[in-house]
Protein backbone atom coordinates (compact mmCIF):
# COMPACT_ATOMS: atom_id res chain seq x y z
CA UNK A 1 0.00 0.00 0.00
CA UNK A 2 2.65 2.60 0.86
CA UNK A 3 4.84 1.63 -1.89
CA UNK A 4 1.86 1.96 -4.46
CA UNK A 5 1.43 5.50 -2.60
CA UNK A 6 5.10 6.21 -3.15
CA UNK A 7 4.84 5.52 -6.65
CA UNK A 8 1.13 7.45 -7.41
CA UNK A 9 2.91 10.06 -5.76
CA UNK A 10 6.50 10.12 -7.83
CA UNK A 11 4.17 10.28 -11.21
CA UNK A 12 2.33 13.33 -10.30
CA UNK A 13 5.55 15.10 -9.51
CA UNK A 14 6.17 15.86 -13.13
CA UNK A 15 2.49 16.15 -13.98
CA UNK A 16 2.86 19.55 -11.37
CA UNK A 17 6.36 20.47 -13.34
CA UNK A 18 4.94 20.56 -16.66
CA UNK A 19 1.82 21.93 -15.55
CA UNK A 20 3.54 24.83 -13.58
CA UNK A 21 5.59 25.10 -16.91
CA UNK A 22 2.34 26.10 -19.16
CA UNK A 23 0.81 27.77 -16.54
CA UNK A 24 3.60 30.10 -15.90
CA UNK A 25 3.92 30.27 -20.30
CA UNK A 26 0.09 31.48 -20.62
CA UNK A 27 0.57 33.81 -17.85
CA UNK A 28 3.09 35.56 -19.86
CA UNK A 29 1.14 35.73 -23.06
CA UNK A 30 -2.13 37.72 -21.36
CA UNK A 31 -1.75 41.49 -22.89
CA UNK A 32 -0.95 44.09 -20.37
CA UNK A 33 1.36 45.58 -18.19
CA UNK A 34 1.21 44.74 -14.31
CA UNK A 35 3.79 47.41 -12.77
CA UNK A 36 1.49 49.76 -16.03
CA UNK A 37 -1.51 48.63 -14.59
CA UNK A 38 -0.68 49.49 -10.90
CA UNK A 39 0.80 52.74 -11.08
CA UNK A 40 -1.16 53.80 -14.02
CA UNK A 41 -0.87 55.44 -17.57
CA UNK A 42 0.94 58.72 -16.02
CA UNK A 43 3.45 56.99 -14.62
CA UNK A 44 7.41 58.07 -15.52
CA UNK A 45 9.63 55.50 -16.80
CA UNK A 46 11.81 55.34 -13.65
CA UNK A 47 8.60 54.59 -11.65
CA UNK A 48 7.87 51.69 -14.23
CA UNK A 49 11.35 50.66 -14.48
CA UNK A 50 11.62 50.40 -10.66
CA UNK A 51 7.93 48.25 -10.42
CA UNK A 52 9.09 46.31 -12.93
CA UNK A 53 12.46 45.00 -11.02
CA UNK A 54 10.64 44.95 -8.01
CA UNK A 55 8.28 42.58 -9.63
CA UNK A 56 10.93 40.90 -11.35
CA UNK A 57 9.85 41.75 -15.00
CA UNK A 58 13.33 42.65 -15.49
CA UNK A 59 14.50 39.47 -15.93
CA UNK A 60 14.40 36.91 -19.03
CA UNK A 61 11.53 34.67 -18.71
CA UNK A 62 13.20 31.46 -17.72
CA UNK A 63 15.31 33.28 -14.83
CA UNK A 64 11.55 34.37 -14.11
CA UNK A 65 10.00 31.09 -13.94
CA UNK A 66 13.20 29.65 -11.48
CA UNK A 67 12.75 32.47 -9.42
CA UNK A 68 8.93 31.71 -9.40
CA UNK A 69 9.21 27.88 -9.30
CA UNK A 70 12.08 28.34 -6.21
CA UNK A 71 9.35 30.49 -4.10
CA UNK A 72 6.70 28.32 -5.06
CA UNK A 73 8.23 25.10 -3.40
CA UNK A 74 9.06 27.09 -0.98
CA UNK A 75 5.49 27.83 0.14
CA UNK A 76 5.77 31.52 -1.08
CA UNK A 77 3.45 32.49 -3.74
CA UNK A 78 4.05 36.18 -3.92
CA UNK A 79 2.18 39.14 -2.82
CA UNK A 80 -0.94 40.33 -5.07
CA UNK A 81 -0.55 43.44 -7.21
CA UNK A 82 -4.15 44.72 -6.32
CA UNK A 83 -4.52 43.89 -3.11
CA UNK A 84 -0.81 43.37 -1.70
CA UNK A 85 -2.00 40.39 0.71
CA UNK A 86 0.08 37.02 0.47
CA UNK A 87 -1.75 35.42 -2.23
CA UNK A 88 -1.23 31.73 -0.63
CA UNK A 89 -3.36 33.63 2.23
CA UNK A 90 -6.00 34.93 -0.28
CA UNK A 91 -6.20 32.03 -2.13
CA UNK A 92 -6.65 29.75 1.14
CA UNK A 93 -8.89 31.99 2.04
CA UNK A 94 -11.17 32.46 -1.41
CA UNK A 95 -10.86 28.19 -1.25
CA UNK A 96 -12.59 27.49 2.12
CA UNK A 97 -16.02 29.41 0.01
CA UNK A 98 -15.91 27.63 -3.04
CA UNK A 99 -15.13 23.91 -0.92
CA UNK A 100 -17.74 24.14 1.42
CA UNK A 101 -20.46 24.60 -1.31
CA UNK A 102 -18.66 21.99 -3.59
CA UNK A 103 -17.94 19.59 -0.81
CA UNK A 104 -21.55 19.55 0.50
CA UNK A 105 -22.96 19.67 -3.00
CA UNK A 106 -21.04 16.83 -4.26
CA UNK A 107 -21.62 14.88 -1.38
CA UNK A 108 -25.37 15.58 -1.36
CA UNK A 109 -25.59 14.49 -5.12
CA UNK A 110 -24.38 11.39 -4.46
CA UNK A 111 -26.07 10.25 -1.39
CA UNK A 112 -29.56 10.67 -3.91
CA UNK A 113 -28.34 9.69 -7.34
CA UNK A 114 -26.36 6.77 -6.60
CA UNK A 115 -29.77 4.94 -4.92
CA UNK A 116 -31.69 6.75 -7.72
CA UNK A 117 -29.26 5.36 -10.57
CA UNK A 118 -29.68 1.62 -8.76
CA UNK A 119 -32.92 1.64 -8.74
CA UNK A 120 -33.55 3.00 -12.20
CA UNK A 121 -31.81 0.24 -13.18
CA UNK A 122 -33.79 -2.49 -11.29
CA UNK A 123 -36.65 -0.86 -12.33
CA UNK A 124 -35.51 -0.79 -16.20
CA UNK A 125 -37.94 -0.06 -18.90
CA UNK A 126 -40.64 0.81 -15.97
CA UNK A 127 -42.17 4.22 -15.13
CA UNK A 128 -39.93 4.73 -12.72
CA UNK A 129 -36.63 4.17 -14.90
CA UNK A 130 -38.31 6.68 -17.41
CA UNK A 131 -39.24 9.10 -14.86
CA UNK A 132 -35.73 9.02 -13.66
CA UNK A 133 -33.94 9.06 -16.67
CA UNK A 134 -36.30 12.18 -17.70
CA UNK A 135 -35.11 14.18 -14.67
CA UNK A 136 -31.58 13.15 -15.11
CA UNK A 137 -31.65 14.38 -18.72
CA UNK A 138 -33.65 17.62 -17.58
CA UNK A 139 -31.21 18.27 -15.11
CA UNK A 140 -27.92 17.85 -17.26
CA UNK A 141 -29.47 20.14 -19.81
CA UNK A 142 -30.32 22.97 -17.24
CA UNK A 143 -27.13 25.54 -17.27
CA UNK A 144 -26.32 26.21 -13.63
CA UNK A 145 -26.38 29.72 -13.76
CA UNK A 146 -29.42 29.84 -15.24
CA UNK A 147 -31.00 27.39 -12.62
CA UNK A 148 -29.45 29.27 -9.92
CA UNK A 149 -31.09 32.62 -11.17
CA UNK A 150 -34.08 30.83 -11.21
CA UNK A 151 -33.74 29.89 -7.84
CA UNK A 152 -33.04 33.00 -6.40
CA UNK A 153 -36.43 34.60 -8.24
CA UNK A 154 -38.19 31.84 -6.83
CA UNK A 155 -36.87 31.87 -3.03
CA UNK A 156 -35.34 34.89 -2.59
CA UNK A 157 -37.46 37.15 -4.33
CA UNK A 158 -40.99 36.05 -4.60
CA UNK A 159 -41.16 34.03 -1.49
CA UNK A 160 -37.97 36.36 0.16
CA UNK A 161 -37.47 33.02 2.41
CA UNK A 162 -33.79 33.15 1.57
CA UNK A 163 -31.00 36.37 0.43
CA UNK A 164 -30.25 37.30 -2.64
CA UNK A 165 -27.09 38.93 -2.80
CA UNK A 166 -24.07 38.78 -0.24
CA UNK A 167 -21.97 36.53 1.81
CA UNK A 168 -21.45 35.88 5.62
CA UNK A 169 -18.64 34.07 6.48
CA UNK A 170 -19.04 31.15 9.23
CA UNK A 171 -16.98 32.29 11.82
CA UNK A 172 -19.02 36.12 12.08
CA UNK A 173 -22.20 34.71 12.37
CA UNK A 174 -22.69 30.45 11.13
CA UNK A 175 -26.44 30.41 11.12
CA UNK A 176 -26.71 33.44 8.84
CA UNK A 177 -24.12 31.86 7.13
CA UNK A 178 -25.59 28.77 6.24
CA UNK A 179 -28.70 30.55 4.46
CA UNK A 180 -26.48 32.61 2.19
CA UNK A 181 -24.85 29.16 1.16
CA UNK A 182 -28.28 27.23 1.23
CA UNK A 183 -29.08 28.30 -2.75
CA UNK A 184 -25.60 27.56 -4.34
CA UNK A 185 -25.20 24.18 -3.03
CA UNK A 186 -29.26 23.30 -3.77
CA UNK A 187 -27.95 24.48 -7.11
CA UNK A 188 -24.82 22.76 -7.49
CA UNK A 189 -26.63 19.61 -6.10
CA UNK A 190 -29.52 19.64 -8.60
CA UNK A 191 -27.14 20.62 -12.01
CA UNK A 192 -24.63 17.15 -10.86
CA UNK A 193 -27.47 14.69 -9.70
CA UNK A 194 -28.30 14.31 -13.59
CA UNK A 195 -24.88 13.07 -14.55
CA UNK A 196 -24.40 10.59 -11.30
CA UNK A 197 -27.85 9.50 -11.63
CA UNK A 198 -27.24 8.27 -15.22
CA UNK A 199 -23.69 6.57 -14.65
CA UNK A 200 -25.02 4.71 -11.85
CA UNK A 201 -27.92 3.26 -14.13
CA UNK A 202 -25.44 2.26 -16.52
CA UNK A 203 -23.26 0.82 -14.38
CA UNK A 204 -25.61 -0.89 -12.58
CA UNK A 205 -27.50 -2.36 -15.55
CA UNK A 206 -24.23 -4.03 -16.82
CA UNK A 207 -23.88 -5.30 -13.28
CA UNK A 208 -27.06 -7.62 -13.51
CA UNK A 209 -26.42 -9.08 -16.46
CA UNK A 210 -23.89 -10.79 -14.95
CA UNK A 211 -24.04 -14.07 -13.82
CA UNK A 212 -23.62 -14.15 -10.69
CA UNK A 213 -26.20 -11.73 -9.78
CA UNK A 214 -27.97 -14.49 -11.84
CA UNK A 215 -26.50 -17.33 -9.35
CA UNK A 216 -27.11 -14.55 -6.40
CA UNK A 217 -31.27 -14.32 -6.72
CA UNK A 218 -31.01 -18.30 -7.63
CA UNK A 219 -29.71 -18.94 -4.16
CA UNK A 220 -32.99 -17.25 -2.91
CA UNK A 221 -31.84 -13.82 -1.65
CA UNK A 222 -34.08 -11.09 -1.94
CA UNK A 223 -34.03 -7.98 -4.12
CA UNK A 224 -32.39 -5.95 -1.68
CA UNK A 225 -29.64 -7.85 -0.90
CA UNK A 226 -28.92 -8.67 -4.09
CA UNK A 227 -29.04 -4.84 -5.21
CA UNK A 228 -27.28 -3.32 -2.17
CA UNK A 229 -24.46 -6.22 -1.25
CA UNK A 230 -23.93 -7.88 -4.95
CA UNK A 231 -24.73 -5.16 -7.47
CA UNK A 232 -23.56 -2.35 -5.97
CA UNK A 233 -19.79 -2.89 -5.09
CA UNK A 234 -18.94 -3.74 -8.65
CA UNK A 235 -21.17 -1.33 -10.09
CA UNK A 236 -19.90 2.06 -8.10
CA UNK A 237 -16.32 1.96 -9.53
CA UNK A 238 -17.42 4.28 -12.69
CA UNK A 239 -19.33 5.88 -10.47
CA UNK A 240 -16.48 6.83 -7.98
CA UNK A 241 -14.42 7.91 -11.21
CA UNK A 242 -17.45 10.19 -12.50
CA UNK A 243 -17.38 12.01 -9.20
CA UNK A 244 -13.80 12.66 -8.65
CA UNK A 245 -13.95 14.40 -11.90
CA UNK A 246 -17.28 16.16 -10.80
CA UNK A 247 -15.08 17.07 -7.78
CA UNK A 248 -12.37 18.15 -9.36
CA UNK A 249 -14.09 20.37 -12.30
CA UNK A 250 -16.39 22.17 -9.43
CA UNK A 251 -13.96 23.37 -7.07
CA UNK A 252 -11.92 25.06 -9.92
CA UNK A 253 -14.45 26.26 -12.21
CA UNK A 254 -17.66 27.36 -10.30
CA UNK A 255 -16.39 30.90 -11.21
CA UNK A 256 -19.88 31.55 -12.85
CA UNK A 257 -21.99 30.08 -10.14
CA UNK A 258 -20.26 32.32 -7.56
CA UNK A 259 -20.43 35.48 -9.78
CA UNK A 260 -24.75 34.74 -9.73
CA UNK A 261 -24.61 34.52 -6.09
CA UNK A 262 -21.89 37.18 -5.54
CA UNK A 263 -19.93 34.57 -3.17
CA UNK A 264 -15.83 35.44 -2.59
CA UNK A 265 -14.90 32.12 -3.48
CA UNK A 266 -11.95 30.85 -5.57
CA UNK A 267 -13.47 31.05 -9.00
CA UNK A 268 -14.45 35.05 -8.51
CA UNK A 269 -10.87 35.30 -7.25
CA UNK A 270 -9.52 34.05 -10.55
CA UNK A 271 -11.55 36.11 -13.13
CA UNK A 272 -11.06 39.14 -11.07
CA UNK A 273 -7.14 38.16 -11.11
CA UNK A 274 -7.39 37.75 -14.97
CA UNK A 275 -8.79 41.23 -15.74
CA UNK A 276 -6.21 42.74 -13.05
CA UNK A 277 -3.70 41.56 -14.89
CA UNK A 278 -2.68 40.22 -11.33
CA UNK A 279 -0.06 37.75 -12.15
CA UNK A 280 0.85 35.77 -8.33
CA UNK A 281 -2.78 35.23 -7.88
CA UNK A 282 -3.71 33.86 -11.23
CA UNK A 283 -0.59 31.81 -10.96
CA UNK A 284 -2.12 30.96 -7.22
CA UNK A 285 -5.17 29.79 -8.64
CA UNK A 286 -3.80 28.04 -11.39
CA UNK A 287 -1.26 25.49 -9.41
CA UNK A 288 -4.17 25.09 -7.22
CA UNK A 289 -6.85 24.05 -9.46
CA UNK A 290 -3.71 21.76 -10.65
CA UNK A 291 -3.24 20.26 -7.58
CA UNK A 292 -6.81 19.62 -6.14
CA UNK A 293 -6.78 17.34 -9.91
CA UNK A 294 -4.44 15.37 -9.19
CA UNK A 295 -4.55 14.73 -5.44
CA UNK A 296 -8.52 13.52 -6.20
CA UNK A 297 -6.96 11.70 -8.92
CA UNK A 298 -5.20 10.27 -6.63
CA UNK A 299 -7.80 9.89 -3.76
CA UNK A 300 -9.76 8.19 -6.28
CA UNK A 301 -7.30 5.30 -7.29
CA UNK A 302 -6.57 5.02 -3.31
CA UNK A 303 -9.94 4.27 -2.65
CA UNK A 304 -10.87 1.89 -5.59
CA UNK A 305 -9.96 -1.47 -3.69
CA UNK A 306 -12.45 -0.18 -0.88
CA UNK A 307 -15.37 -0.11 -3.51
CA UNK A 308 -14.54 -2.25 -5.64
CA UNK A 309 -13.51 -5.52 -4.81
CA UNK A 310 -12.03 -7.17 -8.12
CA UNK A 311 -9.70 -4.37 -7.93
CA UNK A 312 -6.57 -5.14 -6.07
CA UNK A 313 -3.17 -2.85 -4.96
Amino acid sequence: MLRFIAQRLALSVPTLLLISVVVFALIRFIPGDPALLMLGDMADPQSLATTRAALGLDHSIGVQFVYWLQSVLSGDLGVSITSKQPVLELILDRFSVSASIVLVAVLLAALIAVPAGLFAAWKQDSALDLGLVTGATLLLSIPSFWLGLLLLYAFGIKLNWLPVVGYVPFAQNPGEAVTYLVLPIVTLTLVELGAITRMARASTIEVLRLEYIAHARAKGLSERVVLWRHALPNAFAPTWTLIGLILGNLLGGIAVLETVFTLPGIGRLMVDAIYARDYPVLQGCLLLITFIYVAVNLLVDLLYPVFDPRVSL
